[in-house]
């Protein structure tokens, strides 16, 4: 298995986790909500906790989108920084090897 392999198969493992806990966040926020709520039929209640689960993991998963969408503005952001400063380095390290040796060449010139 290659390391871009391994990385995905984590990524998928991560991301089945993330749901699986999402799912279980909503499912006990619903069954909280629904206690609350002592008139409800019992099939009212189910209704109700299977629609407040589906509109609490739209939610989530809208959050994780924006999460995601924002961390990648921020890489792009990050990445064109560093390209930047890299060539700046490069730049004056170039153009301390030129001084160096112009500086040398004048000695030697001196001489």
């Amino acid at each position: 298995m290659s390391v871009d392999e391994s990385r995905t198969l984590v990524q998928e493992i991560e991301g089945h986790l993330l749901l699986a806990a999402a799912r279980e966040e909503s499912r006990t926020a619903a069954v909280r909500l629904t206690a609350r709520l002592g008139w409800l039929t019992d099939t009212q209640r189910h209704e109700l906790e299977r629609r407040f689960e589906d509109e609490y993991l739209a939610l989530a998963r809208a959050s994780w989108r924006r999460t995601a969408e924002r961390a990648e503005e921020l890489r792009q952001d990050y990445e064109g920084r560093y390209r930047a400063l890299r060539h700046r380095l490069v730049a004056c390290c170039v153009l301390g090897c030129a001084l160096l040796a112009a500086t040398g060449l004048l000695a030697l010139a001196a001489v």
